[in-house]
């Protein structure tokens, strides 16, 4: 990102310290105001990142920033044998454990409390790694990225679901208008944390989207990196490998 935006700017904590307690705030509220902020649109780029992956037939999957879960439980549709879910807050992971729990699919999935950029895993442990709207809370985006090629299995998949922006025409004004005012209005009114939204909607808008973010993920020693805008380039789906 060209600046550095975190959730609370009159903390002197750390961005990853700052996340972590935003999220943890949030975890209650947060599917629900997921699927209105997004008009539910999500369910379906997650379904893609599912049928993107079970063709590779992955034996173990790691899912950064799981949040509640909502991916990993999808991703169980891969025939994935294990399916480690890793976030940074205990308030979100404990709200997807439970979803979990009651979907009987714990045998499969793991919810596992991990810092994305110094990950407890051997090198070349697993046959894809996949992030939804996480890879923008990383402290360090390069410190980040390089973890995930590390703990990848040579030929392994690397599958990035990110927020971007809109360049066309009406959908770029829509979208930022949006972005700016609708969405950091809902999140005051319905959060408990008034601040969490505004950050939310900062990051996005200065995330590093298309091109260049292909760019990153290349220079990071990822091939065939290829990106898929999805509903008119309000999010992005990143597809890439290890050598």
């Amino acid at each position: 990102m060209s600046k550095k935006i975190i959730p609370y700017r009159s903390s002197d904590l750390s961005k990853k310290v700052q996340v972590e307690k935003m999220f943890d705030n949030i975890s209650k509220e947060y599917d629900a105001l997921n699927r209105v902020i997004s008009f539910g649109i999500d369910i379906s780029w997650r379904k893609k990142i599912v049928k993107i992956l079970k063709s590779k037939k992955p034996y173990n999957i790691l899912d950064i920033a799981t949040g509640t879960g909502d991916l990993a439980i999808e991703l169980t549709k891969t025939n994935a044998k294990k399916i480690i879910g890793l976030d940074i807050s205990k308030g979100m992971l404990d709200v997807g454990i439970k979803k979990i729990n009651k979907k009987n699919l714990n045998k499969t999935i793991e919810m596992v409390i991990g810092d994305s950029e110094n990950l407890k895993y051997e090198d070349s442990f697993f046959d894809a790694v996949t992030v939804s709207f996480g890879v923008r809370n990383f402290e360090s985006l390069e410190l980040g990225l390089n973890e995930i090629l590390r703990v990848l299995k040579p030929k392994g998949m690397l599958v990035i679901l990110e927020t971007s922006n809109p360049t066309k025409f009406p959908f770029k004004q829509f979208y930022k208008f949006y972005s700016k005012f609708i969405l950091p209005t809902i999140g005051r009114v319905f959060s408990k944390d008034k601040f969490a939204y505004n950050y939310l909607s900062e990051s996005s808008a200065e995330f590093p989207f298309g091109k260049k973010f292909n760019n990153i993920l290349k220079k990071t020693g990822f091939i065939n990196v290829v990106d898929y805008p999805q509903t008119f380039g309000v999010a992005t789906i990143y597809v890439a490998s290890k050598k």
